[in-house]
């Protein structure tokens, strides 16, 4: 599997984390893991699967996925090409008006909120382009083209930042008080412009900080007493739900990026 990641143009970084290119030569099956911002996924060679349950799923050239708070295993086929273009969190509200909750737990065809000509011309453009600098750039043209007018929730931003800065270890309650509103105005307004509950959002933070940052040897009940988990069952839980493994079995695997 080889993985190239660009930077998006200067007027795209509010709200692009990064393209990331996925290619393969074999098949390739991936663990992939909830994380903070919605996904947009377009495929420009190549077959690629969800695998996660009992049924395989092929999933469309083009989709868009929101937050979740379990894994998904992917099945990438023999010469496959995927292009990621990651949001940053509350970023994918600069160009798409749907309520971004509504995506939860969901994968959805991107012809839902682009119109097929626009959709089919983009794909087209990344398959026939000679490089993924060149995609990157087709991406930063197609992108700027569908920002909406829109102007960032600095309230939203503001409570992003405490979540992260405080590892996911966080009370609601305390959030919506320091930005002087009632917790269920402010969840409303959080739930529309990142894709989910703050309370949500604080658990995969909670939990990628410990993925993130696990060293060899260290002690897996320090680290969820570090956490904020009081017994270890807990820990083990919350950790399975996210991972789909317990604690020691998923650091003995290596993952694929």
């Amino acid at each position: 599997m080889h993985i190239e990641r660009f930077a998006p143009g200067e007027i795209l970084k509010p709200f692009i984390r990064q393209y990331v290119f996925v290619e393969t030569t074999g098949n390739v099956i991936n663990r992939i893991l909830p994380d903070t911002s919605l996904v947009m996924a377009i495929r420009y060679s190549g077959n690629i699967n969800d695998v996660t349950g009992l049924n395989t799923n092929q999933l469309p050239s083009s989709l868009i996925t929101g937050l979740k708070k379990s894994p998904r295993l992917i099945n990438y086929g023999s010469a496959t090409g995927n292009m990621l273009i990651l949001f940053k969190a509350a970023g994918a509200a600069a160009f798409f008006k749907h309520p971004l909750h509504e995506l939860f737990e969901a994968s959805v065809p991107l012809d839902n909120f682009i119109t097929p000509d626009k959709l089919n011309l983009l794909e087209e453009q990344l398959a026939e382009a000679d490089g993924n600098q060149q995609r990157a750039i087709i991406a930063d043209q197609f992108l700027i083209q569908q920002i909406q007018n829109h102007k960032q929730d600095q309230l939203v931003i503001s409570a992003l930042q405490k979540i992260r800065l405080s590892k996911g270890q966080i009370r609601i309650r305390e959030l919506a008080d320091a930005h002087y509103i009632s917790q269920d105005a402010f969840e409303k307004r959080f739930r529309r412009v990142v894709g989910t509950s703050p309370k949500q959002f604080a658990s995969i933070i909670k939990i990628k900080s410990i993925v993130d940052s696990k060293v060899p040897d260290a002690s897996l009940t320090q680290i969820a007493l570090d956490a904020g988990y009081f017994d270890q069952p807990h820990f083990n839980k919350e950790f399975k739900l996210f991972t789909g493994l317990s604690p020691a079995d998923f650091f003995k695997v290596p993952r694929a990026w």
